[in-house]
């Protein structure tokens, strides 16, 4: 949980990591042959064409009032027939969005390591914390979120149309799961906060 001012320097940070999520999708998926990020507007820094407003106010009222924040962007389209190998183009599709937020959370720490303090240490260290958790939140093995995709690979292509069909469901099992088991999920983010800010050798939490 933050304060009010904290959290308003934090916005600009929050509205690039959920951008730069969708666009690490979209240029994966371009580069994989898939015309269609492009053809949506997709391949942009305007975090305008990448916002989700449920997704993205949920994700502030979460950082504000609870112990750990999720949510989520639009999510950019993708059609997997233009890739040679369809389930596994979707899975390294899947999984570009969740590294990139591993990425920024650890650049996030560099300046925590560099001693910052006062509001600055705040805000990179709330900024470390969302990415961490958009990164595990994301990589769930729930649809539709980006683990499904992951974990797909390993299915028979029958057994993945199936799963896939799951994706009008997963949100509502995905809160539900929450509800239930907030704290195994609220230890889940904390071991790999600890985890990735070991890396870098910085104790953040």
């Amino acid at each position: 949980m933050i304060d009010l001012q904290t959290l308003l320097l934090l916005l600009p940070v929050l509205l690039g990591s959920l951008t730069l999520h969708e666009l690490a999708h979209g240029i994966t998926a371009t580069v994989l042959g898939d015309p269609t990020p492009r053809e949506d507007g997709r391949l942009t820094l305007n975090p305008l064409a990448h916002l989700d407003q449920i997704g993205a106010l949920l994700l502030v009222v979460t950082l504000v009032a609870t112990p750990f924040a999720f949510g989520w962007a639009k999510p950019v389209a993708i059609q997997p027939r233009y890739f040679r190998h369809p389930r596994e183009g979707m899975a390294i599709v899947a999984a570009a969005g969740p590294a990139t937020n591993f990425v920024l959370a650890l650049l996030c720490l560099f300046p925590i390591k560099m001693n910052a303090t006062g509001q600055t240490y705040e805000v990179f260290r709330a900024a470390f914390i969302v990415n961490v958790v958009l990164g595990v939140f994301n990589m769930l093995p729930i649809p539709p979120l980006d683990g499904s995709r992951v974990v797909g690979v390993l299915m028979n292509p029958s057994t993945y149309a199936r799963w896939m069909s799951l994706d009008q469901y997963g949100f509502i099992v995905l809160f539900g799961l929450i509800f239930i088991f907030r704290d195994q999920f609220q230890e889940v983010f904390d071991r790999t906060l600890r985890l990735v800010s070991g890396i870098m050798g910085v104790q953040v939490i």
